[in-house]
Parts: structure tokens; C-alpha cells; sequence
């Protein structure tokens, strides 16, 4: 049964690099999924409080990332508030449009269009759009990095 268990496991923690690109699978969750299908129902007393305590910690530093990024470099490069959101919305809806590449496409080109209709300044409306695309990458490197911390923890925490 612990084959079942293990499986399960290692299917909740790839789910979560598949988050990365489909925003809609909430990646923390997926590897909340994982530890907690370990915990109860394979070892309850393996891993301990600091792991835990570990655990949220960077929970909420995943979760920041992708935010932090974003809006960084749409604000760096002058974007509107305005285009921030459209960016966040555009990254769901694109990343059911025209997967993989809908992910990247459709927030650049709804912060293109909203910048433009703002700012009414195409060179502008550009270099926003692809500070989009800067930030998306930035915040999905950043979260692939940290899910793998907390994936490769995990294990050395059932290890040793």
C-alpha cells in the first residue's frame, strides 16, 4: 500500500510544476497534497516541526514570487495599475487559449493593447508588454527553484 501512497505522492509533486504553466492547478496546493498524503498516510511522525514551520515559510515565498515579479517589472517599465491585473487575468486565460505558448502571448498582448489605450504611446505599450514577459519568466523560474527546495527537503527529511 505504501507503493500507492509513494505514487500518489510524486503525482501531486509533478502537478506542480505543471501549475507553473497552468496557473489554474495551484502549485503550493499540489505540494501541500504531497506532504500530507506522507504524513497521513505513510509515516505521521517523520517530519518534524522545523520542517513544517519550513514549509509555510517558503509556502508563502512561492506564492509571493510569481506576484512580485510581475508586478515589478510592469512597474519598472511604467506600467498602469490597470495593466497589472490584465497581466495576472491574461496568464489564466492564456494558459488555456493556446497552451504552452498562450501563457506568454495573451498577457503581452492585453498589456500591449491596455498600455496603448492608456498611454496612447506604442514604444511605451511594448516595452511594458514584454516586461510582462520578463516577469513571467523571472517569477516562474523563481518558483520552479523553490518548488524544488521544498521537493528535495522532503525527501532528505524522510531519508534521514
Amino acid at each position: 500500500m505504501d507503493i500507492l501512497w509513494w505514487g500518489l505522492t510524486i503525482v501531486l509533486f509533478a502537478l506542480s510544476f505543471v501549475g507553473i504553466v497552468y496557473p489554474i492547478i495551484p502549485s503550493v496546493v499540489a505540494i501541500w497534497g504531497g506532504f500530507a498524503v506522507y504524513r497521513f498516510l505513510v509515516n505521521p511522525d517523520e517530519l518534524s516541526l522545523w520542517f513544517w514551520i519550513s514549509m509555510v515559510v517558503l509556502s508563502g515565498v512561492l506564492i509571493a514570487a510569481d506576484i512580485i515579479a510581475n508586478s515589478y517589472f510592469v512597474k519598472k517599465y511604467g506600467g498602469s495599475k490597470t495593466s497589472e491585473t490584465i497581466a495576472a487575468i491574461a496568464t489564466i486565460v492564456g494558459s488555456f487559449v493556446f497552451p504552452p505558448f498562450g501563457i506568454i502571448l495573451v498577457p503581452f498582448l492585453a498589456v500591449l493593447v491596455s498600455e496603448l489605450i492608456i498611454q496612447k504611446d506604442i514604444m511605451k505599450a511594448a516595452k511594458v508588454g514584454f516586461a510582462t514577459i520578463i516577469g513571467f519568466l523571472g517569477g516562474s523560474l523563481a518558483k520552479v527553484l523553490i518548488q524544488l527546495l521544498m521537493i528535495v527537503w522532503f525527501i532528505l527529511a524522510v531519508i534521514f
